[in-house]
This record gives structure tokens, C-alpha cells and sequence, in this order.
């Protein structure tokens, strides 16, 4: 028996339907609190790797509570990455880290700001939806959000749906949301209804001992505005024992056996396995009346294996201008770690920022004992002569190279000035009246290949956003990677290789191997010549998973290692 508000609850749950003829989905809210960055985004996607690996379908979903409509314009210093969906959304990180532990892709309906919520509610005001009601934060934006989740949940027909609450317990932006799952609740049941808590229980190394009042305090505010936790996930730096899950379950309400701790790890996609020693899915499918099923870690097992016994080491080089925010290449990043265990390889990434100024001697330094270079994308001009500089530097000694997005326009500009010969080259992005410009703003004129336009009205542009095809020829490196003619891939950019110069690039060496099915943008470009030399429009990384390391990266990797030899 567990008592919830004075009631006594048996364990395990008998399922209840609810809505008869709705499909039913259960419910997981995953609630932070004490302080930001304890991990919610991991802990939900671990939560649903285990899950979808019992053969159970799953829908993630985040609820942002900021006000921009979305994180596209927000600096990446402050935001960190925006992960791309392949229909077009930017979206907050966390959904790569959704993307990267269940293996599904994620969609426009897995990332809610308060923003967007705001929004449509000003829209059906405005159109006289409410009839003239006075609009009020209960019940219209509650019902929004409540809407938003059910899009995730039975009307995409998954069996689960996980819903990540932004924020923390207390912030006064994050009460709609926590108003809206309370009211949610009353309306599904607590039979298809989870309320997972994330909390704090850090030790003081003065007293020697771990600290249970932040876990206790915040489970208090979450209760004060009618919240139980059901389920209690502590993160702490070390384990710890009966006594203190029994004094955190005595003073926040919920059974002992449903306080479990989630121990700091040196490697993210050590989590699942952990959850799954605590029996964290044990207790869910309890709680929901589900079946408990295998949970299939054999390749996952193969890749931290693999991750943990190197044969050799690397050393990379990402050159970026917003290197100094530890999330603002998080997939790329992660995307080098999948291939590089897949390739039994120690990886170890130097960040350089490319504003800085560096003398071809530096170069020899920062390039000793470094096999290979990353160019990641971004927008503006900042930096720009610093990647053209470190570009010309591994493509001159035979470095592995891989420019993306913006990296790739940089690379093909670095090519023409210094190999092409040509004078005054650059992009329109950066200087409208160069006298060569390479990379151009040309989505105006070529929207035949654009299945989507969005725009963003303080930039009066276009952007190319989510996934697109590209035609790749034969006899070339990406066609070698791909081994295929046709692929997709998620893109964010609004310049292009501009087409007028395709003739003296090709007839200096460098090959564009990949482009739009109707041959009017530039995809992919290689140099044949070089160990490892290839620019793409697209973001790879957006794509790639431990279990499935993308192509690129992978032959990336395997270029590296050929450099040691």
C-alpha cells in the first residue's frame, strides 16, 4: 500500500480507461527541482529508451516556458544548440538528446515555448473564439498546453507520452504548466498519469554527509500547488543508503520504494542501464498496469563497450565562434563520440575560437599532434577570417576537414581565394558588394526545391529548414560514404553556393559531389586530392545516434585514424 493525500493506494495500479473510444496514452510529467541543469532532458530520454526498448511506442515532448516563439533567434551563448526536426522546427537540445536515446525522430509538436502557447491564444481571441470571454491565463493558456499534450500523446496514438516540464519548481513562468498537468491529471486519471520528480541531494564536503532539505523543500512547493510526486529520481554525486531514501520518502509523501537515485556519471548513455538496475520501468509499467518486458541492450551495451576500451586516441579540433558555451555544438560533439567508439578510438576535442587571431606558427603549435578539424555552422561575419585561416592551414598540410553549413561556405571561399586565385571573394552574408561573392542569398529564385519557406520578419528572409533530399554522383567520396544516390538530410541556412562559380571550382580540383535533386544548390563538396577534405550544406550531426554513428562522421573518424599511422 502507498498513501497519497491521506488515501491508500494499492501498487501495482489496475489500468482504468478513461475518454471510452480515445486512444489511451499514458502520461509521464517530468518535474525539476532545487536548481536548472540537473538533467531532466537526459532523464526523460532515458526513461523513454527504456520504454521503447519493452516495444512500447513513445512520444517526448518539451515545455519551454520562456517567451520566444521558438530558440532560432536566440545566441547560441545563452541558449546553447538549436536542434533542427526533420519538419523544419528549431528547437530547444534537449530534443537531440530525445532523438539520440530512443532512436525516433522528434517533430514541431515535441518543443512548446510559452511563446508559441501565448500566441495562439492572442490568434483565437483576435479571430473571437472565446466570444468575448475575458482571456485569463486559467483556463484558456492551461487548456492550450493541455492541448499541446495531448498532441503528443493520444492523438499521435503513442502508448507513452513523456512530457519534460522546463524550469524548476518555483519559477514563477513555469505555473501555467504545472497548473495545466495538475488539471490534466483530474481529466486522465492517476492510473495514466505519472508525476516523475527530478530533485537534489548534493553533499556537503564540510559536513561529510549528504543533505536532504533541498529534496524535502522543493517536493513541498510542488505540493503546495497540488502536485504529489509519484515518483522521485534524487541526483546526487554518490549512492546512497536506506536511511536516506526512507527520510526523503518520510518527508515529501511517497513510498521508499519509489525514491531512487540517479548518481552522477562520467558518460550519458550510462543512464538507461542505471535506471534499469533501479528499475525505474519496473515501477512505471507498475504504476500504469503495463506488461514488463525485455529491455534489448545488446547494441547499446556493444557501443559503451567499445567507448570504454579504446585501441588508439584522437585529438580534434572544433573551430567555432561560439565555443566557450559547452552546448552550443552539443551534437556535433556527440555525433564525433558515437563514431569514434564505433571506430574503438579515445576521443579528446580542442575548442579554438575562430575570433581570435593566430600566426601561421601558431597553427603549427595548435596542430601538433591534431588529426583533424571540424568547421561548424553559425551566422555573421564575426570569425570568419579566423575559419579561413585554419582552413587553409589543414587543407594545405593534409588535415581532415569537415566543414558544416557555414563551414562549408567558408571552406569554398578559403578554396577560390587561395587556390581559384580569385580577388575580393566572399559572401553577401557578410559584404553585399564583394566583388566575387561565392556564397549567396539565392533561396529567392529556387524555390522549386524547397518544400518549406519560414520566415523570420526581424531578418525579412528565408530560411531552408528540416529535411530535404540530395542527389549524389557516383565515383565520388560522399557517394563511397553514402553508398547510395539519393539521400535526406536536415538543413539550416539561408546562403548558398553561389552556382556562377561552380565551373572554376570544379576546374581547380574541387568536386561538388552532392546537390539538390534538380541540381540548383550545392550539397556536398570534396577535394579528391586531399586524405579527407568535404564541405556539407546540411547538418549531419542532427542525425546521428550511439547505436547508428551517421556515415560522415563515421568516415571522419576513420580518416583520423589513418592520420596516426
Amino acid at each position: 500500500m502507498r498513501i497519497l493525500r491521506g488515501l491508500s493506494i494499492p501498487y501495482p495500479l489496475p489500468p482504468i480507461p478513461y475518454n471510452k473510444g480515445v486512444y489511451m496514452t499514458k502520461y509521464i510529467f517530468v518535474i525539476g527541482g532545487v536548481l536548472s541543469s540537473l538533467g531532466k532532458g537526459i532523464a526523460s530520454a532515458s526513461i523513454g529508451f527504456l520504454l521503447n526498448r519493452m516495444g512500447y511506442s513513445v512520444g517526448i515532448q518539451k515545455l519551454d516556458p520562456y517567451l520566444n516563439v521558438d530558440p532560432g533567434m536566440m545566441s547560441p551563448f545563452q541558449h546553447g544548440e538549436v536542434f533542427v526536426t526533420d519538419d523544419g522546427a528549431e528547437t530547444d537540445l534537449d530534443l537531440g538528446h530525445y532523438e539520440r536515446f530512443i532512436g525516433q525522430p522528434t517533430t514541431k509538436n515535441s518543443n512548446v515555448t510559452s511563446g508559441v502557447i501565448y500566441e495562439k491564444v492572442i490568434q483565437k481571441e483576435r479571430r473571437g473564439e472565446y466570444e468575448g470571454k475575458t482571456v485569463q491565463v486559467i483556463p484558456h493558456i492551461t487548456n492550450e498546453i493541455k492541448e499541446r499534450i495531448r498532441e503528443i500523446g493520444e492523438k499521435a496514438k503513442n502508448d507513452i507520452a513523456i512530457i519534460e516540464i522546463g524550469g524548476t519548481v518555483g519559477d514563477i513562468e513555469s505555473l501555467p504548466y504545472l497548473e495545466a498537468i495538475r488539471q490534466f491529471r483530474l481529466e486522465v486519471g492517476i492510473h495514466n498519469s505519472m508525476f516523475l520528480f527530478l530533485t537534489y541531494v548534493p553533499f556537503l564536503k564540510a559536513a561529510g554527509e549528504l543533505k536532504t532539505k533541498p529534496a524535502q523543500h522543493s517536493a513541498i512547493k510542488l505540493r503546495e500547488i497540488g502536485i504529489q510526486p509519484d515518483l522521485i529520481l534524487c541526483r546526487t554525486e554518490m549512492p546512497f543508503d536506506d536511511e536516506i531514501t526512507n527520510k526523503i520518502a518520510l518527508f515529501t509523501n511517497v513510498s521508499h520504494t519509489h525514491v531512487k537515485p540517479a548518481v552522477d556519471s562520467s558518460c550519458v548513455y550510462e543512464i538507461p542501464k542505471n535506471f534499469f538496475n533501479e528499475g525505474m520501468h519496473e515501477l512505471i509499467c507498475q504504476h500504469f498496469g503495463l506488461e514488463i518486458k525485455t529491455v534489448d541492450f545488446s547494441v547499446w551495451d556493444e557501443f559503451i563497450f567499445n567507448k570504454n576500451n579504446p585501441e588508439s586516441e584522437a585529438n580534434i579540433i572544433i573551430c567555432g565562434k561560439y565555443v566557450e558555451q559547452q552546448d552550443a555544438y552539443k551534437s556535433i560533439e556527440e555525433a564525433l563520440k558515437h563514431a569514434a567508439a564505433w571506430n574503438r578510438t579515445k576521443l579528446h576535442i580542442k575548442n579554438v575560437d575562430s575570433e581570435k587571431e593566430f600566426t601561421w606558427a601558431d597553427y603549427q603549435i595548435m596542430f601538433k599532434n591534431v588529426q583533424g578539424l571540424i568547421i561548424p555552422g553559425g551566422f555573421g561575419v564575426r570569425g570568419i577570417n579566423g575559419k579561413i585561416k585554419i582552413i587553409q592551414y589543414a587543407r594545405e598540410n593534409h588535415i581532415p576537414l569537415l566543414g558544416i553549413c557555414l563551414g562549408m561556405q567558408v571552406a569554398v571561399i578559403e578554396f577560390a581565394k587561395n587556390v581559384c586565385r580569385l580577388e575580393d571573394v566572399g559572401s553577401t552574408e557578410f559584404d553585399q558588394n564583394c566583388l566575387n561573392p561565392i556564397v549567396t542569398l539565392s533561396l529567392g529564385t529556387q524555390t522549386s526545391c524547397l518544400h518549406q519557406l519560414t520566415t523570420h520578419n526581424s531578418y525579412a528572409g528565408t530560411m531552408r529548414l528540416g529535411s530535404y533530399d540530395c542527389t549524389i554522383k557516383t565515383d565520388t567520396l560522399a557517394h563511397k560514404i553514402y553508398e547510395k544516390e539519393l539521400i535526406s538530410e536536415r538543413h539550416r541556412h539561408r546562403y548558398e553556393i553561389n552556382n556562377k562559380y561552380r565551373d572554376v571550382l570544379e576546374a581547380n580540383g574541387m568536386v561538388i559531389s552532392g546537390t539538390s535533386p534538380d541540381d540548383a544548390l550545392v550539397e556536398i563538396v570534396e577535394i579528391p586530392s586531399h586524405p579527407f577534405f568535404m564541405g556539407v550544406q546540411f547538418h549531419p550531426e542532427f542525425k546521428s545516434r550511439p547505436d547508428k554513428p551517421h556515415k560522415i562522421f563515421t568516415a571522419f573518424m576513420k580518416a583520423v585514424k589513418r592520420m596516426q599511422k
